[in-house]
């Protein structure tokens, strides 16, 4: 029988009550691991109302002391990220150097947290008037919660709860019900670290329980990672109600490569770019745009026997480059892509979708494959695929390449490789993309910075962590003080101008 994956409320595993659950797969093998529940939206107000109770309590707690938590809960972290590593490969299938790799990116954002007594600090002005202070304080906004993919299921959380955390608020939990076991790992670490139960809960589940979120009284804010669909589908529902919300979306990221760019940089970058993760990340490269046909010429060459002599297995093999996609649904729907971009006229020169692994018949494999002029009339183009697949688009020249890249409909992230300065500085400056690159494939930022992109791949006013990430937690409170000093003036019934 298939184990139960259950909700974390409370400070302990709390089985579902609602009669529903979802399977689990390994996704190397196509065999069924587990049974996830499926909250229905009382067992997510109960989650909710247990962060509620607690909140008052967490609020008031000296952000030094909110900060040591973190810091016990970073050190449990580097201790046992091997384990943590193993369990997202299980249900999610990358290889296991780029699983430790997704729990290292997180863990620097937890870092980052633990620096909460700094992040708060206000602002003082003395004397805005005769005897009159103002200072201002960033608060906490209460109960918040996160719905997060299933390409990260310990990175994307960790870019939301950990600032959350910090800065005051309780945070409930919904990950994705293709990969939640991480989730409950990370809960009970946060207990074992010291935080007070009910701060942190995770209600497993599918649309209804986003649904019981976004319309819960009790949730002040809502962070998303996901599709641009669902992502403005969960901005407009969030907002309606008076929730904050910052709602990452799709993605079609192009990397330029200009004439006079170090070919093999740029062959080994989209290789690890477009190819990492099985093209499984919001910041996969999936256009290559080559400058000049020469240029493209020569980036085919290169690209097509490494893509080739990729080496696709299961991610627990230590020689696997590249591991499976993540569900049997997700693997119909990639390879459907391929079978639109032959049929839409692309010139198809790498087709990975006859990869057949002996003992492993019944994972969901694909090989690399490459597309060649590809047109932006193209639904390969257009959309997202989310997949092993690199589409190449020719331009003749720079300015044909960036308005490609402007005037698209995703901005989430780019690149650009060159040896020239002025080029380079052309594109950063002028690019309507978020996260920029220079001679850099995967631009996502430090921890200290923030995470974001710009068009139909953000919905919100706030990007994710960092600086950005305290802001969207806290609101600001300006406070303006006078005390008695026995001088009676009367009352003034005009606007106060401090004159």
């Amino acid at each position: 029988m298939p184990t139960e994956i259950p909700h974390f409320v409370n400070g302990t595993r709390v089985s579902g009550r609602s009669g529903r659950t979802a399977p689990v797969f390994n996704p190397a093998t196509g065999e069924e691991t587990g049974a996830v529940a499926l909250a229905n939206r009382d067992e997510v107000e109960a989650a909710v109302a247990g962060a509620r109770a607690v909140f008052p309590a967490w609020a008031a707690t000296p952000p030094l002391r909110r900060a040591r938590i973190l810091n016990k809960f970073l050190a449990i972290l580097e201790e046992r990220i091997d384990t943590l590593a193993a369990l997202i490969t299980a249900e999610h299938g990358k290889v296991l150097s780029d699983a430790k790799g997704e729990v290292l990116r997180g863990l620097e954002v937890v870092e980052f947290a633990t620096g909460a007594p700094q992040l708060l600090k206000g602002e003082v002005t003395e004397n805005v008037g005769t005897r009159v202070d103002s200072h201002s304080l960033r608060q906490p906004l209460g109960v918040v919660a996160g719905i997060t993919p299933f390409n990260f299921p310990a990175m994307v959380p960790m870019w939301m709860f950990p600032v959350a955390l910090a800065c005051g608020n309780c945070f409930v939990l919904k990950p994705s019900e293709r990969d939640p076991s991480a989730a409950l790992l990370i809960a009970e670490w946060l207990t074992e670290a010291g935080l007070p139960d009910g701060v942190f809960q995770v209600v497993q589940g599918d649309k209804e329980a986003v649904d019981a979120l976004l319309h819960s009284p009790g949730i002040s804010a809502v962070s998303f990672v996901g599709s641009t669909p669902i992502a403005r589908y969960i901005y407009a529902t969030a907002t309606a109600q008076g929730k904050r919300a910052q709602c990452l979306g799709g993605a079609k990221n192009h990397m330029i490569v200009m004439p006079d760019a170090d070919m093999d940089q740029a062959v080994d970058a989209l290789m690890g770019a477009a190819y990492g993760s099985a093209g499984e990340r919001c910041m996969a490269v999936s256009v290559a745009v080559p400058v000049g046909e020469r240029t493209a010429d020569a980036l085919i060459e290169r690209l097509i026997p490494k893509i080739r002599a990729l080496k696709v297995g299961p991610g627990t093999d230590p020689d696997s480059e590249m591991g499976p996609l993540v569900t049997k649904q997700h693997y119909e729907k990639v390879r459907g892509y391929i079978d639109q971009g032959v049929a839409e006229g692309a010139e198809l020169l790498v087709d990975g979708r006859d990869l057949k692994l002996q003992g492993y018949e019944g994972g969901y494999f694909l090989g690399g494959s490459l597309f060649d002029r590809v047109t932006p009339e193209m639904r390969i183009y257009k959309e997202e695929i989310f997949g092993p697949v690199l589409a190449v688009t020719r331009a003749p020249d720079y300015a044909t390449a960036a308005r490609l890249i402007n005037e698209h409909e995703f901005g989430n992230g780019t690149a650009i490789f060159t040896r020239d300065g002025d080029a380079a500085r052309e594109f950063a400056h002028q690019i309507e993309v978020g996260m920029v690159g220079i001679n850099v494939p995967i631009p996502v930022p430090m921890a200290f910075h923030s995470f974001g992109g710009w068009k139909a791949s953000l919905f919100g006013d706030h990007h994710m962590h960092g600086p950005e990430g305290v802001r969207f937690y806290t609101r600001l409170k300006t406070i303006t003080t006078r005390w008695p000093t026995g001088i009676r003036a009367g009352a003034d019934f005009v606007m106060p101008t401090m004159q």
